[in-house]
């Protein structure tokens, strides 16, 4: 089972519908699972980290687009995909995070629970997504 973080991702890819960017479906993951928590609704790094796989098109049924993602949070989480994908290797949380983030003393904070949570949900796609009107993201 995913933490909260890693649930609202999962909400925040189900349960929205076409048309409705990554941003709002976020959001109103997260009024369902916080509603009593307005701080927790603001956390950063899981919202940059599910924002950056939206970016990037590695969310399925999320178009790539600019979605104003924390380039640390989609910089990590775009390297923890890359290393699931490459490898048949079964990743603890720690070292997915050791090996995806750039500072060895920087602490998780909800990027590799959104992550993982989308991978084991067979939500990261393949291959990005395009929207119609865009051009690929080159990789």
């Amino acid at each position: 089972m995913a933490n909260r973080y890693g649930e609202a991702a999962i909400l925040a890819a189900r349960e929205g519908a076409p048309g409705i960017n990554p941003v709002s479906r976020w959001e109103s993951a997260l009024v369902k699972l916080y509603p009593t928590s307005p701080v927790a609704r603001l956390k950063s790094s899981p919202r940059g980290a599910f924002l950056g796989l939206c970016e990037e098109g590695l969310v399925k049924g999320i178009p790539a687009g600019n979605y104003a993602a924390s380039k640390d949070a989609k910089a990590c989480a775009v390297r923890a995909v890359a290393l699931l994908s490459e490898t048949t290797r079964h990743w603890s949380r720690s070292a997915l995070w050791q090996a995806a983030t750039l500072d060895a003393g920087k602490q998780e904070s909800g990027q590799i629970d959104v992550v993982l949570a989308l991978w084991n949900n067979g939500l990261i796609a393949a291959k990005p997504v395009v929207s119609p009107d865009a051009s690929p993201i080159a990789k």
